[in-house]
């Protein structure tokens, strides 16, 4: 029995009773990271010395849900006295002095960390393939990309390597991966978990998630990052339950929406192929599995202008932020610092060359925004967007308990451009994720079945601080499928 490969609840409980141990989980996950790294490359840094360390000095296995089980983190969440650089060249050498809170929690939890994960970097960025350190591949298809910027959180629980990892998302970061990795996704509540030692990039719209192989793990994870944190002002009270004690799929009719114009046929017409008709087929067959299930699910409109703003919206608003959160990252207080003959030149050249093409063009777009000229029409525009765009959804959810929708229109794109750009037509209508981070939403992602041997997800939004009934539409659901659990590899062993 490989009990790395079970659910949460089952791995706590073969501990308890003594068929596995925690330095048994650890060897396993190490020998898998370090085993799959060269072929997927999931890790920046894998922290074998450290969590052996930790091992020692574990106490007996108690009640606590996450005590004694690895885990692997985003590379960047501020871990102390280990490397930290966001996959970015200016931060290559980074280590930190403190611990994020959500790090902090999970020591305190008892939970190991085996890894720090490979990111898009400084998280901006949807494919995974702009790391530092190379490009995360998808582990039922090392041809096709994970996604991102959460690539390698999210390709180390498909890999079996680590039973829940930590990511965090801003567009979709987490909930598209997740989708592509035949995992699940979680982003909860803004300010639900603290952002206090996540490196920012935008931070109106940053959240901090997980990704697990089941839904109920979510509500472990959940149960010990939740809270109430002095350092992060954003951060909201902890509620008095426990998630993972109440998700139990025991909720009474619920009534949810789906956006008609994103799964209408009629708006792919030039794209459609056999791909896209079997991931909208087989939406349809969650729906009426839904119904079964006792949900009504209705097909709404919503102003298709502002469906097409979606992207625009986030893209000015995000590289505006991200703009203004790192411009500290000069190479005159940590990382490379290149020379110059003024402490401009020194800034401009460390940045030149520490940055990729994509960041540097971010950061100029990021620039123009917030120049005094153009901030009404630009900055502040979209501003006005995403506001439309929350209280539409707001109206909805005094309706409504949720909004299901494919999570994506393709499979995982293959890593060669035109397989990637032959999709942009379609990205008018696949950017609805982003929705939850405008405004806060809980939203999740789980997996829902396969298109060309390939993983697709079923993504899930709710009203604001309603993770819990969230998380239960989502077990009820996921119960109705036979997704649970899966890893990518059949080929990994002890």
């Amino acid at each position: 029995m490989i009990y790395l490969d079970k659910s949460l609840e089952e791995i706590q409980e073969a501990l308890k009773s003594g068929k596995t141990t925690s330095d048994e989980l650890v060897k396993l996950s190490l020998d898998r990271a370090n085993k799959y790294q060269e072929k997927y490359n999931s890790f920046v840094t894998i922290t074998e010395k450290e969590v052996l360390e930790q091992l020692k000095n574990l106490d007996n296995v108690s009640d606590n849900p996450l005590k004694g089980i690895p885990y692997a983190i985003k590379d960047n969440f501020s871990t102390k006295n280990i490397l930290s650089t966001a996959s970015s060249n200016i931060l290559k050498d980074y280590v930190p002095f403190f611990d994020a809170t959500v790090v902090k929690k999970l020591k305190e939890n008892g939970a190991l960390m085996i890894g720090k994960t490979v990111l898009d970097e400084l998280a901006m960025g949807g494919t995974g393939t702009t790391a530092n350190t190379g490009i995360v591949r998808n582990p039922w298809n090392p041809k096709r990309l994970i996604g991102g910027s959460s690539a390698g959180s999210c390709a180390c629980v498909a890999l079996g390597i680590v039973p829940f990892s930590i990511g965090s998302d801003t567009g979709d970061s987490i909930r598209k991966p997740a989708a592509y990795g035949g995992v699940v996704g979680y982003k909860p509540t803004y300010g639900r978990i603290s952002r206090f030692g996540l490196f920012p990039f935008a931070s109106s719209m940053d959240h901090v998630g997980c990704f697990t192989r089941c839904v109920k793990d979510v509500g472990y994870v959940i149960d010990a990052l939740k809270g109430k944190d002095e350092l992060d002002m954003t951060s909201l009270p902890n509620e008095d339950i426990k998630y993972s004690e109440n998700i139990n799929g025991n909720i009474k009719s619920k009534k949810l929406f789906y956006i008609k114009d994103i799964i209408d046929r009629d708006n792919y017409k030039d794209t459609m192929d056999d791909e896209l008709d079997q991931i909208l087929k087989n939406f349809d067959n969650v729906i009426e599995n839904c119904k079964k299930q006792g949900f009504t699910v209705e097909g709404i409109d919503f102003n298709k202008d502002l469906l097409k703003a979606i992207y625009p919206t986030y893209i000015t608003i995000s590289c505006a932020e991200a703009t203004s959160n790192n411009s500290n990252l000069t190479g005159i207080i940590f990382g490379p610092r290149e020379k110059g003959k003024s402490v401009d030149e020194v800034m401009f050249n460390s940045r030149t060359k520490g940055f990729s093409e994509l960041i540097k063009r971010r950061f100029v777009l990021g620039s123009y925004i917030l120049q005094k000229e153009n901030q009404e029409r630009l900055f502040l525009n979209a501003g006005r967007v995403r506001h439309l765009i929350v209280d539409k959804m707001t109206e909805l959810f005094k309706k409504y308990d949720g909004m299901i929708l494919p999570a994506t229109l393709s499979i995982a794109p293959e890593f060669k451009s035109e397989n990637i750009d032959k999709l942009s037509d379609r990205y008018l209508f696949d950017n609805h994720m982003a929705i939850g981070n405008f405004g806060g939403f809980p939203s999740i992602t789980i997996p829902c079945g396969f298109v060309n041997n390939m993983p697709i997800g079923l993504n899930i939004t709710s009203g604001i601080k309603k993770d819990l009934e969230l998380l239960n539409i989502a077990y009820l659901i996921e119960s109705t499928m036979d997704y649970k659990g899966q890893i990518a590899r059949g080929d990994i062993d002890g």
